[in-house]
């Protein structure tokens, strides 16, 4: 599998207070996620590999095909976002994994995905 260094990843993340419950431990958040292609050829993205790890040090992995039910192809010098969540038992955990993407060559590559943090506000410092 290549490595391909022309995708860059951005990430935002936010806390939905309204659909949480602190009481049960159900903390949700959003993530949107920018995937730009820097390169000269158009990109498809066909699955993803998330490890999810809690304050408490709980791991949880998550893979499948594609995102929020796409395999977007991506064109050169464009850009493809999306927005998902996840549920952690704890008010702060990590998130990271990969993309595994496709070129026009038939070939797929990992497109890491930095670690990024998911926080309740009051926990961000």
């Amino acid at each position: 599998m290549l490595n391909e260094p022309n995708v860059s990843i951005q990430v935002r993340s936010v806390y939905i207070e309204s659909q949480s419950r602190v009481e049960i431990n159900r903390y949700l958040f959003a993530y949107t996620i920018s995937i730009c292609n820097l390169g000269r050829e158009a990109i498809q993205l066909i699955s993803r590999y998330w490890l999810i790890t809690n304050s408490a040090g709980h791991k949880t992995e998550v893979q499948g095909e594609g995102v929020v039910g796409e395999q977007p192809v991506i064109q050169p010098n464009k850009m493809y976002r999306y927005t998902s969540g996840a549920i952690l038992e704890t008010p702060m955990g990590i998130m990271e994994g990969y993309y595994v993407m496709l070129n026009s060559q038939g070939k797929t590559f990992h497109i890491d995905i930095p670690a990024f943090r998911l926080a309740i506000p009051t926990l961000i410092h």
